[in-house]
């Protein structure tokens, strides 16, 4: 508990089995702990409510995987590591008391104002809900993709937990996966909205017992909350993209005018970080020889865009997965932290262009 009386969680990952190891070995690589450590350390730079990432520290000895990697213990911190997961492994134990004792404490914990409403457990759904909109929307401004958003990474404090095969986009594609075993894309970057309301579903349904004691009534009481979700995500997705393009109040046509832009990037593979950053310094994202893109200008120049505010929300620099995969390598195999600390440092501050970090701003090159 921290001086000013907020509650966090610590989870040393990689320590060893748990009840939950799934009949792993329960240790972790020097790599995926180091990267779990840059992107929820950049997610915090880019305002984005996550995990956060305290130590990193060296085992000494190997872990067996498709080769021996040399093993390390990360400490993370959170609000708390209450998951859908966690809900759906107390309703497998067939207790209903316990199911109304973890429920009663998620509120207690993140939700205490909802506490003495008369249908708590209702508005503790539409909680998540709400903050589930809003981080996916986050995530989808800024190019993130998260690559693994089961039921067991999506928490109910609404931060952004367990940082496995997730990357940032280089070039715009909505079909970007980032997880080897994802053949069919379920968790692409353009799916994470409809990967998060399957999520919530599957949360309403262990928690039916809790919403009314008839199942019809409480299924029907589930089913109206969830198709808010879709509307919140969509309000929240277009209130970043207005922020992302300067524009101030709200014009029936900026969902389409934000749409377009994505549609010519997506065509011409328009690196994601880099043209919205540009937008925002009054450069154009190419040459301009494009009808469509002359026609998006014309009509995004008519909304006077506020390219400081801008700046405030498209930042210069995010962990580029090339770079990214530079830094574990030497620390992993050299055992260089050099390349870690200097890509550390320009995530503390990802709305600010400076001589030092502008290696990390630039895309990758072809392959």
């Amino acid at each position: 508990i921290t001086p000013d009386g907020k509650r966090y969680d610590l989870q040393l990952k990689g320590s060893g089995a748990t009840p939950f190891s799934r009949r792993g070995d329960g240790r972790a690589a020097l790599g995926p702990m180091l990267r779990e450590y840059l992107i929820s350390e950049a997610m915090h730079g880019l305002g984005v409510p996550t995990t956060r990432s305290l130590a990193v520290v060296a085992t000494g000895e190997p872990i067996f995987r498709e080769t021996p990697l040399p093993g390390a213990v990360l400490t993370r911190i959170a609000s708390s590591h209450i998951r859908v997961g966690t809900f759906e492994f107390t309703a497998a134990q067939k207790d209903p008391s316990a199911l109304r004792a973890l429920a009663d404490y998620t509120i207690q914990r993140h939700y205490p104002d909802i506490a003495k409403q008369s249908e708590p457990y209702l508005e503790l759904l539409r909680a998540v809900l709400r903050r589930q909109a809003a981080l996916v929307a986050q995530w989808m401004n800024i190019g993130f993709v998260h690559g693994v958003m089961n039921t067991d990474n999506m928490t109910l404090s609404g931060e952004t937990i367990d940082y496995g095969p997730c990357a940032f986009l280089d070039r715009y594609d909505p079909t970007t996966v980032f997880s080897s075993i994802d053949r069919n894309g379920r968790y692409a970057y353009g799916n994470q909205p409809r990967i998060a309301a399957w999520n919530l579903a599957r949360l309403s349904e262990v928690m039916l017992p809790l919403l009314h004691e008839k199942v019809e009534m409480a299924v029907e009481k589930a089913q109206n909350l969830m198709t808010e979700f879709s509307e919140e995500f969509s309000d929240q997705w277009l209130a970043g993209m207005r922020a992302k393009l300067g524009l101030d109040g709200e014009n029936p046509e900026d969902g389409a005018l934000a749409q377009d832009l994505l549609t010519w990037m997506a065509k011409n593979r328009a690196d994601f970080t880099n043209t919205f950053r540009k937008l925002s310094k009054g450069e154009l994202p190419s040459d301009c020889e494009s009808p469509e893109l002359k026609a998006w200008h014309a009509r995004w120049m008519a909304r006077s865009p506020d390219f400081e505010r801008m700046k405030q929300c498209n930042p210069a620099v995010v962990p580029r997965n090339h770079k990214v995969e530079e830094a574990l390598a030497a620390a992993s195999d050299y055992e260089d932290l050099g390349p870690f600390h200097g890509l550390l440092a320009a995530l503390k501050n990802p709305f600010v262009e400076t001589a030092e970090n502008e290696i990390y701003r630039q895309p990758p090159s072809d392959g």
